[in-house]
């Protein structure tokens, strides 16, 4: 998947979730990485890169993460559980549209 269709794919998951104020994104090269705000303290900082595929989802609360999702080469698709974001569950395969189904069940719940 090419950073077009990552950004393109991701902004259409965000706009089911009616509490996104803003969503700021900066392409460099062979990726991108930004942030969908929901509060003044809560966002969502996300990241890809083409090359080697490595994805990232972390929701930050006052400059903590507090959940997030990830994929890279070394250890594959793993979730930092709600409130316990050092550890590492395995999971399987995500799309970015389950990602952000999560993300979307995490902020209902809080």
């Amino acid at each position: 998947m090419d950073i077009v269709a990552f950004v393109t794919q991701l902004m259409n998951s965000l706009t089911e979730i009616e509490t996104v104020q803003s969503v700021t994104s900066q392409a460099e090269g062979p990726t991108v990485r930004g942030r969908a705000y929901f509060q003044i303290d809560l966002f969502l900082a996300f990241y890809y890169n083409q090359v080697t595929g490595t994805q990232a989802f972390a929701l930050i609360r006052s400059g903590q993460r507090i959940w997030g999702i990830d994929y890279d080469g070394f250890r594959g698709w793993h979730v930092h559980p709600l409130y316990m974001p050092n550890q590492h569950s395995m999971i399987e395969s995500q799309s970015i549209s389950s990602v952000i189904q999560q993300l979307k069940e995490i902020l209902t719940e809080m």
